[in-house]
């Protein structure tokens, strides 16, 4: 099944996607039971209103506007990006190519936006804006503990994120959280996915920047599959339903070139997973928009 969440004529609302209709069916569901997403289907799916909109009369949120704490991140989860990364010289994680445990980090939860909304190029911020797509696992059911052999008991599905980044604070802080998390810095879905949509063994994740290939490849190629994640992770951190995980990134990211090919003012970025559909923003300039030249 297929889920969105949005706003119609100001007021949030949930519903089931009908992607070859262009329909949506909403929930009968409250302002501010909508207003946290797909979050408000963690306990079962809510009566129907009964009535059908067209797709064209709402306008798209994230899955999960507002994620209730920070998105677990997981970095060099995938064998030609751990390599591209290392040879770059931004690799402050001092864990060699290919690590040996997955390797979490942050995003703070106000940094998400939905589709179609701006990437923010601040240049007295970062000169070296790039993009990460993304499989983003969507936390159905808690616990802490919780075995590889179980763990996708725990998965309510999944959606789309860009992991967008600030390289040069990336390694300037020699971590990654300030240089992850910057405002308008996650791109999230627009569509979320029951966990039975997916084949994680051959589900295809793709970006193009301006209409060019840039990121190709395969969730068969994860160093640490999605199991082993919710493993590691709920080993002393008990997860909550409503927890996003994004899962790493394939290569071909701007760092991994030769010059690195970062993100520009005008630039649109469009990243498509298999059985999910397509997440597409446009990068604006920070301060045109401050100063009100972007609407």
């Amino acid at each position: 099944m297929k889920f969105v969440a949005y706003t119609r004529n100001g007021t949030p609302g949930v519903g089931e996607l009908d992607a070859a209709a262009g329909t949506v069916a909403p929930f009968d569901l409250t302002a501010e039971q909508s207003a946290s997403g797909v979050l408000a289907l963690m306990n079962g799916l809510p009566a129907r209103t009964g009535e059908t909109v067209q797709l064209s009369q709402v306008s798209l949120r994230a899955p999960v506007p507002r994620p209730r704490r920070n998105l677990f991140c997981v970095g060099k989860n995938y064998f030609d990006h751990a390599h591209e990364f290392e040879r770059s010289g931004f690799d402050a994680s001092s864990a060699g190519a290919i690590p040996e445990a997955p390797i979490v980090f942050s995003k703070v939860p106000e940094c998400v936006i939905a589709a179609g909304e701006p990437i923010l190029l601040d240049s007295r911020v970062s000169a070296a804006l790039d993009y990460e797509a993304e499989l983003a696992v969507i936390v159905g059911k808690g616990g802490r503990g919780i075995s590889r052999e179980r763990a996708m008991d725990h998965v309510w599905g999944y959606t789309i994120v860009n992991d967008v980044t600030a390289r040069d604070l990336q390694r300037t802080h020699r971590q990654w959280l300030i240089g992850k998390s910057q405002d308008s810095y996650c791109p999230m879905g627009p569509v979320a996915v029951t966990e039975d949509e997916i084949d994680l063994g051959s589900t295809p994740v793709r970006c193009w920047v301006n209409g060019e290939l840039r990121q190709d490849a395969t969730t068969d190629l994860l160093i640490f599959d999605v199991p082993t994640l919710i493993e590691t992770l709920s080993r002393g951190i008990t997860l909550q339903p409503g927890d996003v995980i994004a899962t790493g990134t394939p290569a071909g990211v701007g760092i991994g070139f030769d010059p690195p090919r970062y993100l520009c003012a005008g630039d649109s970025v469009r990243i498509e997973i298999g059985g999910i559909g397509v997440l597409e923003n446009p990068v604006v300039d920070h301060a045109e928009r401050e100063e009100g030249v972007v609407a």
